[in-house]
């Protein structure tokens, strides 16, 4: 019999970018800008209520699917959306996700909050968040 376990975590990843609001949000709202920063989306609904889903991983490597549905939007200043994480057949997590874009003097300031639980090993609060962080690093190469 396999013993099951959950971890549950929250991480909060702050970024200042040299864009305006309106331009970062786009970056999370269009699917073409996205996909720069993001895996490709094969379903892309941003709407709430609407989907987000796609597939994919590294060369070699497991194959993940993330399933998301955006829960609320406020054009130029938050996101939240909840997502399943699942690899090889198996769920490895589910999180709920609120990105918020604040104006500032140097152009946006975001901040990441996750709030997950995560599911008998399978991944990491830990490596949740340096992957993160690196998503957030990439999207800042747009600016």
């Amino acid at each position: 019999m396999t013993e099951h376990f959950v971890k549950h975590a929250t991480f909060v990843v702050e970024r200042t970018y040299p864009a305006q609001a309106s331009k970062v949000y786009n970056s999370w709202a269009d699917p073409v800008a996205k996909a720069k920063w993001f895996s490709k989306p094969e379903i892309f609904e941003f709407r709430v209520g609407g989907r987000e889903y796609s597939s994919g991983g590294p060369p070699k490597g497991p194959i993940f699917i993330y399933d998301a549905c955006y829960q609320e939007l406020i054009p130029d200043q938050r996101i939240v959306y909840t997502y399943n994480l699942d690899s090889e057949g198996k769920r490895i997590s589910v999180s709920i996700v609120t990105v918020e874009f604040i104006s500032t003097n140097d152009g946006t300031q975001l901040i990441f909050t996750e709030q997950g639980a995560f599911f008998d090993g399978y991944d990491t609060p830990e490596s949740r968040e340096h992957g993160t962080k690196v998503m957030l690093d990439e999207l800042g190469k747009l600016f």
